[in-house]
């Protein structure tokens, strides 16, 4: 089977919060990034919209969307919900549908530190990568709502880039 049709790359990454105000400031005050728009409440009282298109209570009620832009390569959709049915707890990397933010930077002694001043959980050192990945280094840390980030860095290049015939995307060279 071809692949998709038209197909170019992601466009963002959407993310349920408890508060959106705090992920705000968490997103803008700390990482950076820019508010581009707001979404008003979106709600189904009367048929199953939410669970067809969204896979959710048919009565749940999205609250608020607030989207952004991150750095050079990746938008961000923050959704606050009022789930009929309860929320589950976040998952761990661990569980089915975990997950993490990796977030590409050029220092990340630099950037741990900056964390580590704003007073964001930085968990761990920094860890030298190997195999394939030999000259990247990575750092998790959280989110106020608990949500796991990673520091990725690789200025010098991965090993596996020598040889590769197709390179992953990096935020600093995306015409590569």
């Amino acid at each position: 089977m071809p692949p998709l049709p038209g197909l170019l790359g992601g466009d963002h990454l959407g993310v349920t919060v408890p508060d959106l105000d705090e992920a705000e400031r968490f997103l803008v005050d700390i990482l950076g990034a820019r508010h581009v728009y707001t979404l008003g409440p979106k709600r189904s009282d009367d048929d199953d919209w939410m669970t067809v298109q969204l896979g959710v209570h048919p009565r749940t009620v999205i609250e608020e969307v607030r989207l952004y832009r991150l750095g050079t390569g990746l938008n961000l959709e923050l959704f606050a919900y009022q789930a009929a049915d309860g929320q589950a707890p976040q998952p761990r990397n661990s569980d089915i549908g975990g997950h993490h933010l990796a977030l590409y930077v050029d220092d990340i002694e630099a950037a741990a530190d900056y964390l580590r001043d704003a007073g964001v959980e930085v968990m761990g050192v920094p860890v030298t990568s190997a195999q394939a990945a030999t000259g990247q280094r990575w750092l998790y840390f959280r989110s106020p709502w608990g949500m796991q980030f990673e520091l990725v860095s690789y200025p010098a290049g991965k090993a596996y880039e020598k040889d590769a015939l197709v390179k992953l995307w990096h935020p600093a060279h995306p015409e590569d």
